[in-house]
């Protein structure tokens, strides 16, 4: 139920460890009608209100139209308010690509408590520190996807956080609850203010486990209508997520959120294979799907032999991680649609390349930012600007680009500058036209497909093994997946098998995608003149291996 209209504007909440944009540039932004003061909640009522009988999200054998959305996210606010959560309180919620996820997270939006939103590929190690992170009170997952049982995961976590009061299961609960048990008569609720956080989003984190970015409804929804209206999206819009819609990118560039804001539909693809996604474009008639290049080379090999109908097809966006030319040349013959590239991040900025440029900067540039308020420097190493054309350090801010993660004083030190820009650690080069080339990354992250590895997360657990002295993870190229990840390990004696090290990780409750690819023992690791440990003469001596034919 709806809030009178004043409280649109009422003071944002104060919520502790997070950081606001100063008064004078959040003025600016809504000045300049960036924010409007609505809220996620209000998004979906509106549409509801607007054409209620329409499909808004496909969900296997499931088609939910917007009213039957609504009246749902109503009914699951009132029974999580019954439940005991309250305006503010945190809960994690790992979901699949169903309609749950949607229900869930607009009923949240409604309550005022704050989703955090973690992948489906995400195990003990990261769902523990998010919870405990955040203190969080409840746990969404799905019983099981991809053959992983989460309630068995979900009693760990319950046993070990102590603020963790319910774990809420879409399908058989098992020990816990059912969500469908939640269902409650529609209540009045207080909308939360626009200016308020909405939610958590996950880093790709350079060091340790993924850091918390705080979304607000006002900073988010500008991206969310800017994405729309930048990727042409109407009312007869179709989408196919295939990617994780935890993902920003599948959430909000334009994403599903996009899709909604302009009244379009939603098809949820639970695998992001070609066997399982195209049958689907041919059967909704999808006018536009987002995939990681690893995918996207997947699907132009597969639809080759195809015999889908995919002439529905308008845009494939592609993002992630930087799209070889070669490869986007190839999925117009291939597809029959347009290729947009995305540069983006959960932290804020996001570049497309737009769907009228000329095929020079649509293939081979990464994009240029949505706002003319998006503020973009490329620096070298003592942040000095570069010229254009020349490689550098990406620093942004802006009306959608948050000034720190949560709960994370000392890290923001480092990663934001002193007047409030965002040190996304990739290495770019800036077009006279404004657009940017994505040359590489500056931290210490393995981009595996599209999925970032932090490497001293995955070293501290490589570490805790009694055999392993010294530990080192970096990237090595892969013509796949872009990167996949060697470890480099000294032993204390007799090194284990790899087998071993590996079974060790999972044990843990470390995702499968963190796990290395590799492992190369060594009597010592290399180091610097200054005593660190020397990553780039072990990037290129496993890069000189793999040349020369080793296998991997």
């Amino acid at each position: 139920m709806s809030a009178p209209e004043e409280s649109r504007q009422a003071r944002p909440q104060a919520l502790d460890g997070w950081t606001p944009w100063p008064a004078e540039m959040a003025d600016l932004y809504r000045r300049a009608g960036y924010w409007r003061g609505e809220t996620l909640g209000r998004l979906l009522r509106e549409r509801a209100a607007r054409h209620p009988d329409r499909i808004a999200l496909v969900s296997g054998d499931r088609r939910l139209s917007y009213g039957e959305l609504d009246r749902r996210a109503d009914r699951l606010a009132a029974g999580l308010l019954h439940l005991g959560l309250r305006p503010g309180d945190r809960v994690v919620v790992q979901l699949p690509n169903i309609a749950e996820f949607f229900e869930v997270c607009f009923a949240l939006f409604r309550l005022g408590a704050l989703p955090v939103l973690a992948l489906p590929a995400h195990r003990r190690a990261e769902i523990a520190y998010f919870c405990e992170h955040t203190e969080a009170v409840a746990y969404v997952i799905a019983d099981r996807d991809g053959g992983f049982d989460y309630r068995a995961l979900a009693s760990q976590i319950r046993r070990d956080v102590g603020t963790l009061r319910h774990v809420l299961v879409a399908g058989e609960p098992g020990e816990h609850t059912a969500l469908s048990s939640l269902d409650r008569e529609p209540v009045e609720l207080p909308e939360p203010a626009a200016g308020d956080v909405a939610f958590f989003q996950l880093s790709g984190g350079s060091t340790g486990v993924p850091k918390l970015i705080p979304r607000t409804h006002d900073d988010y929804l500008y991206s969310v209508r800017a994405s729309a209206e930048i990727c042409g999206l109407d009312e007869g819009s179709v989408y196919l997520a295939v990617l994780p819609v935890a993902h920003n990118f599948t959430l909000s560039s334009p994403g599903s959120l996009g899709v909604l804001h302009a009244g379009g539909r939603v098809v949820l693809c639970r695998r992001p294979s070609p066997d399982e996604a195209l049958p689907w474009i041919e059967r909704e008639r999808v006018t536009m799907t987002a995939l990681v290049p690893p995918l996207a080379s997947v699907w132009l090999e597969a639809a080759r032999a195809a015999r889908h109908d995919l002439s529905s097809l308008k845009v494939l966006q592609v993002g992630g991680a930087r799209l070889p030319a070669e490869v986007a040349r190839r999925v117009g013959p291939a597809l029959g649609c347009k290729v947009q590239q995305v540069f983006g991040m959960a932290e804020g900025l996001v570049n497309y390349t737009r769907l009228d440029d000329p095929d020079a900067i649509a293939l081979e540039t990464q994009g240029r930012p949505i706002s003319p308020h998006d503020e973009v420097r490329v620096v070298d190493d003592d942040d000095r600007d570069v010229e254009p054309g020349q490689v550098g350090h990406l620093l942004t801010r802006g009306p959608y680009t948050i000034r720190g993660y949560y709960r994370a004083d000392a890290h923001n030190e480092k990663a934001f500058t002193r007047d409030g820009f965002y040190r996304t650690g990739d290495l770019v080069r800036r077009t006279r036209e404004g657009y940017l080339v994505v040359e590489g990354r500056a931290k210490d992250q393995i981009n595996r497909g599209g999925e970032k590895i932090a490497a001293e997360e995955v070293e501290n657990h490589v570490l805790a093994h009694p055999a392993v002295r010294d530990a080192a993870l970096v990237a090595m190229p892969d013509a796949h997946l872009g990167e996949r990840s060697c470890a480099f390990l000294v032993a204390r004696g007799q090194p284990p098998p790899a087998r071993e090290i590996n079974a060790f990780l999972r044990e843990r409750g470390v995702a499968q995608f963190k796990v290395p690819d590799r492992i190369e023992w060594l009597d010592a690791l290399p180091t610097t003149s200054v005593g660190k440990v020397d990553k780039k003469a072990l990037r290129r001596w496993i890069a000189d291996r793999l040349a020369q034919g080793a296998r991997a």
